[in-house]
């Protein structure tokens, strides 16, 4: 009950497509493969495979992607995959200033000379939803149109216009306003969102006055895409240019794969350049760092082949490997991320585990002994132990408390909305828990142990114990005793609740917990705001408990 797991994105590949694409070796062994590039297969229905890929792998969202890993990891096709920009396509996106403010990045390519069917068709919307989902974080940071080139007459414009601008949307027979689009489309209420109260709204049009797209809303119906269409135009329109770019990448890559003749289009915003820009990324790792990491003893020839059943080029420079990353693997950036693509070149499936060498026999950390104790204890007073993420994100940790969070230890460059600082307070995790458990029984009784970061000067850890008590008539009392019994029978000591002010708490419910003089927690009801915030049904009562200077004493 404690998390609920995240669904992943699935792709639904056809076997006698895989039989096609990955000719020569047995759908089973194909199948048994996927699980050492991090697939998982959900299940097989009427010759369909449902294959689940992590987000942190938008290569993966097309068959295509998933072939290009398999067939490196078999040995059918190793080093980095084929790819050639066939040249500049001489056509333009002018961008207006007036995006700048609004959606202000564009990027584009032209793909020629090639053959849909309506498999490669699913394919490719199914590429794009998941890429808006996951890159485009839900469409707003990047989103995605795919049109009909010959339907266009370039150069196209992207620009802004007002909310009773009209055009024809895709799947439409008349022309609509923008306005009507927001209010009464399905797109338009779902994403509508994202373009609030800006005024203007982004469109791309070509010179006769035909309306491509509506980003990220839709796309105008006289582009739309068929297994007749042989020349297609992408364009991303993105309020993050590495957004864009990486989408843009992994397309351009997939519609390559596909047969297609990949071109560049010039994005003329007051400085000209060329889109899709694919050149590789290079990344240097250490040999003895590699072998570090996996606990092998590999030489620098035998990381190379592997890193090229990975579908990565590499060579060797002393004790270091030169390793050149496709344009597409924006996973990749770092030498952990070489290490990784060296074990599964390797083959997982290889690995034996081994214990360390040690002269006696392992014995309990003294942490664990307490940790032990203490859950022993919660779980005999009725509760369940959650884990989470010391990652999590502003909203949850303090936007949901009405804190603003200005000191926060932030990740540079995080990749994810919802890992992006380290908690400090362990109670906001557990609301969240129980935010996704609304519909279980109550009362709901939830504890962690877990660390929690702070910046002192330095930035230090602590190791915490909180806990969450939720039902129709949950309240201080109940949770005050549920903290002291915890106290006396894992540190045999008494503590005292001293009345104080705390954000997260009701006022007038919320309390200091001080033990043998020390202020060491919190504990109280959590406001109105924050019930609110998380959407729970329930009152709840909380308390937090920073367990270094009770261990330390012992």
């Amino acid at each position: 009950m404690a998390q609920e797991r995240a669904k992943m994105p699935v792709v639904n590949i056809k076997v006698e497509r895989l039989k096609r694409l990955v000719p020569g070796v047995k759908v089973n062994k194909v199948l048994n493969a996927m699980p050492f590039v991090a697939l998982d297969i959900e299940g097989i229905d009427n010759n369909i495979i449902r294959v689940e890929y992590n987000p942190n792998r938008p290569d993966f969202s097309s068959d295509y992607g998933i072939v290009r890993a398999l067939r490196g990891l078999l040995g059918i096709e190793t080093g980095a995959p084929k790819f050639k920009l066939a040249g500049k396509s001489g056509l333009e996106i002018e961008v207006d200033q007036a995006v700048k403010r609004i959606r202000p990045y564009v990027a584009g390519l032209v793909a020629r000379n090639g053959k849909l069917n309506d498999e490669t068709i699913k394919q490719l919307i199914s590429m794009q939803e998941d890429l808006h989902n996951g890159l485009g974080r839900r469409r707003k940071k990047a989103s995605i149109g795919i049109h009909n080139l010959d339907g266009i007459k370039f150069p196209v414009t992207y620009k802004t216009v007002s909310g009773d601008y009209t055009f024809e949307p895709l799947g439409e027979s008349s022309n609509q306003s923008i306005d009507r689009i927001l209010k009464e489309s399905e797109t338009g209420k779902q994403y509508g969102r994202i373009l609030k109260g800006l005024g203007r709204y982004p469109v791309i049009v070509d010179s006769a006055g035909a309306t491509i797209s509506f980003p990220p809303i839709i796309n105008g119906n006289v582009t739309k895409v068929d297994k007749n269409c042989r020349n297609l135009f992408v364009e991303v329109t993105a309020t993050d240019q590495k957004a864009a770019e990486d989408a843009l990448a992994i397309i351009a890559v997939t519609l390559y794969d596909a047969g297609f003749e990949i071109r560049t289009v010039t994005i003329d915003s007051g400085k000209k350049v060329e889109t899709p820009q694919m050149k590789p990324k290079v990344i240097s790792a250490d040999i003895g760092y590699v072998n570090s990491i996996l606990g092998m003893a590999f030489d620098a020839k035998q990381a190379i082949d592997y890193l090229k059943k990975s579908r990565l080029d590499a060579k060797a420079s002393g004790k270091k490997i030169i390793c050149t990353v496709p344009r597409y693997r924006i996973d990749i950036n770092h030498p952990i991320d070489i290490a990784e693509e060296v074990a599964i070149g390797y083959g997982i499936f290889n690995l034996e585990p081994t214990f360390p060498a040690s002269p006696t026999a392992g014995q309990k950390n003294l942490l664990s002994t307490y940790f032990c104790a203490i859950r022993e204890a919660l779980t005999g007073l009725g509760m369940i132990e959650a884990l989470s993420f010391s990652l999590t994100s502003r909203e949850v940790q303090y936007n949901a408390f009405g804190i603003t969070g200005k000191d926060a230890l932030a990740v540079d460059g995080s990749k994810s909305l919802e890992h992006e600082i380290l908690r400090d307070s362990l109670i906001p995790a557990l609301l969240q828990s129980l935010s996704r458990n609304v519909h279980e029984e109550y009362p709901q009784r939830l504890f962690e142990i877990g660390k929690t970061f702070h910046k002192n000067g330095a930035l230090t850890e602590r190791w915490n114990v909180g806990g969450v008590i939720t039902h129709v008539d949950a309240g201080y009392t109940e949770i005050r005793s549920v903290m002291q019994a915890l106290i006396k029978s894992c540190f045999g000591r008494d503590a005292i609740t001293k009345a104080a002010q705390n954000t997260m708490f009701m006022e007038g419910r919320s309390a200091e917990i001080v033990i043998d003089g020390m202020l060491m927690g919190t504990i109280g009801e959590v406001t109105p705001l924050a019930l609110e915030n998380f959407k729970l049904r329930m009152p709840v009562a909380a308390f937090e408990i920073d367990l270094s200077h009770i261990i330390k004493d012992k």
